[in-house]
């Protein structure tokens, strides 16, 4: 298909709808009808390419990874909810956290255990930082903003051991192949992370937020329609809620399952790399294919703790019944993120990626290269909410440009890195975004707007930033 500003229009969509409705699903599903109709342009063949784009997606074997991971970890915090655990660790964290600042400074210690994948950490500590937040009545905003800086800023600026790090290097080897530089890919990679400027000032921003004192609240009116939300959410579900305050708190229910999750995550990660052709710890990390690793770690954990749990005579009908509840009360997060993918494939099949790449034009100014190519991919991250879909997208268009008018290749690629990073940080397309809100139990649009509010900083000072490095560049 011609490459039209067309391509933008399920984007534009699915924002202007989840700001008009309070809610990000209505708007997904008319982007993806509206459109799988100017692929086709007819109105039901156009229904039946948005069904051939959902069923596509789910034939995709790391998409079928992500949402069995999801599935099986919510099984996992089911599980150990009715056997105890979350409520005994909670108890036992609860006599050495008072303050915010204490469970803000908890998300920051748990990273060495979780940093491997954002998603992993996300459902590792969600569920615990949720019980805090109800008990000590704090800002389910502010303590989810924490816990999404300290994921995707940290993760995008480890050179070994995540599930990010094989990508990031491929691409950067990948965009300059046949290229006659004088430097390895590998060491392109590892200098971009200095010019990654977005994910180190929102790092600094989330720890000055952690130790900034909480404001106080005093607006009346807010507080009254966070009771009314509060009051909405405790008529849902209240049967699975009165069984669960029963419950006996068992924290070693919660400790053994983790335990064994991250030494299965860590020892298959290690294994798999190196069946992959790695010599070094480090090196088998960066090959080991994480997503699967995750999902055979996790399925592995049930299994062994569903014995644990029989040994100790939990009821085998309450633990698979809360299995499933668990893993149920994931489907939001995934019937959102199929859509997204679903809704991008479409956009594709518009000429999206064409388009945005040509609109940029042929000639730019050097010293601006990086800086235009960081504001352009921030946009379109935004809209796609996925950091891996702007990297792939920008990387080959940034390296080009900056060999073609001299610029820093290295800060033109970290400044798509931060491209990346402010997409899967700030939108509400974005599946850390997405299932932060689902797992603390967020409005998805009003969060994503809190988290624009400070990721709209980070961005201003880091686009400053591009200017003045390719203007010293340049000088230089």
């Amino acid at each position: 298909m011609e490459h039209t500003a067309v391509s933008l229009l399920p984007f534009i969509i699915v924002i202007v709808m989840a700001i008009w409705l309070k809610d990000i699903l209505p708007g997904l599903v008319i982007g993806l009808l509206v459109s799988s109709f100017f692929v086709t342009n007819d109105l039901f063949s156009g229904i039946r390419q948005s069904i051939h784009y959902m069923i596509t997606t789910l034939s995709d074997e790391t998409n079928v990874k992500i949402i069995s991971f999801l599935y099986l970890f919510g099984g996992l915090i089911g599980m150990m909810n009715i056997a105890g655990g979350i409520k005994g660790f909670s108890q036992w964290v609860g006599q050495k956290v008072k303050t915010e600042r204490g469970l803000l400074s908890l998300i920051w210690l748990t990273l060495p255990f979780t940093f491997m994948m954002p998603m992993f950490r996300i459902m590792m500590i969600g569920p615990i930082i949720k019980s805090f937040i109800q008990k000590m009545n704090l800002s389910k905003q502010k303590v989810g903003m924490t816990l999404d800086i300290s994921t995707e800023s940290i993760i995008v600026l480890l050179p070994v051991a995540t599930a990010f790090v094989g990508f990031m290097a491929s691409l950067v080897e990948g965009a300059t192949r046949g290229l006659d530089l004088n430097i390895t890919p590998y060491n392109l990679f590892l200098q971009s992370f200095l010019f990654n400027f977005f994910a180190i000032i929102m790092l600094i921003i989330g720890i000055l937020q952690t130790f900034w004192p909480p404001l106080k609240k005093t607006d009346k009116t807010s507080k009254n329609k966070d009771d009314h939300e509060n009051e909405e959410h405790e008529l849902h579900r209240i049967g699975i809620k009165i069984e669960l305050s029963f419950v006996k708190a068992q924290p070693w229910h919660m400790i053994i399952p983790v335990f064994l999750l991250i030494s299965f995550t860590l020892v298959l990660l290690w294994k798999d790399g190196i069946d992959a052709g790695a010599k070094t710890i480090f090196s088998a990390f960066s090959k080991a294919d994480a997503t699967f690793v995750m999902l055979l770690a996790v399925f592995i954990t049930l299994f062994f703790t569903l014995i644990f749990y029989i040994f100790r005579k939990q009821p085998l009908n309450e633990i698979l019944y809360h299995f499933y509840d668990g893993g149920n009360q994931m489907m939001q997060a995934i019937s959102l993120l199929i859509l997204v993918w679903a809704l991008t494939m479409a956009a594709e099949d518009l000429g999206f990626s064409a388009f945005v790449s040509s609109s940029l034009g042929a000639v730019l100014p050097a010293f601006l290269v990086p800086a235009i190519i960081f504001i352009i991919g921030s946009l379109v991250g935004y809209f796609i909410g996925s950091s891996w879909g702007t990297w792939g997208l920008f990387m080959p268009l940034g390296i080009s440009l900056a060999q073609a008018t001299d610029a820093s290749i290295p800060l033109t690629i970290g400044a798509v890195f931060a491209s990346g990073a402010f997409g899967a940080l700030a939108s509400p397309l974005g599946d850390t975004t997405i299932t932060t809100a689902s797992i603390i139990d967020m409005d998805l649009v009003e969060y994503a707007r809190y988290k624009l509010k400070i990721a709209a900083i980070g961005a201003a000072i880091s686009f400053g930033l591009y200017i003045l490095c390719g203007l010293f560049v340049l000088s230089n």
